[in-house]
């Protein structure tokens, strides 16, 4: 019998960039033991252009992306939440999320700046994402299954 995924909820205020980033990232790098959603406290309601765009120059689908509120994710039970923006990991996170493990990997946001900077800011969050895959794995490898 095979373990079922880990379920990893990411979490930024907006679910518009960083979240977005990780989410899209991890579907497509980190493997069949993570199932991986993201989702924002106040969000947007799109997707920020320039990480659609960010995520289209590193090889990433960006299929399916949206920018949802938490509460899409009420019935879903994530055994793992992850805030990557300062201000998320400041929020209380809604009670449902119950006995779920919450860690912070904080990114910065490149969709606050412009031009080449903006293209390198990106280009430097989706290496440090990359660089969290080993700990999702890690994550998954010895999370105890409610």
């Amino acid at each position: 019998m095979t373990t079922p995924p880990l379920k990893v909820l990411v979490l930024c205020t907006h679910n518009r960039c960083r979240s977005i980033l990780f989410e899209a990232i991890a579907r497509a790098e980190a493997g069949p033991e993570v199932s991986v959603r993201s989702a924002g406290s106040e969000p947007a309601g799109e997707v920020h252009p320039a990480t659609l765009e960010a995520l289209t120059r590193a090889g990433i689908s960006t299929e399916g992306l949206r920018s949802e509120g938490w509460d899409s994710y009420e019935a879903w039970d994530p055994e793992v939440v992850i805030t990557v923006c300062d201000r998320a990991a400041q929020e209380p996170c809604p009670l449902w999320l119950g006995p779920a493990q919450r860690l912070h990997w904080g990114l910065p946001d490149p969709s606050l700046l412009e031009g080449t900077e903006q293209r390198e800011a990106f280009a430097e969050v989706i290496a440090a994402i990359r660089a969290r895959l080993p700990d999702l794995a890690a994550l998954a490898a010895t999370h105890t299954r409610r």
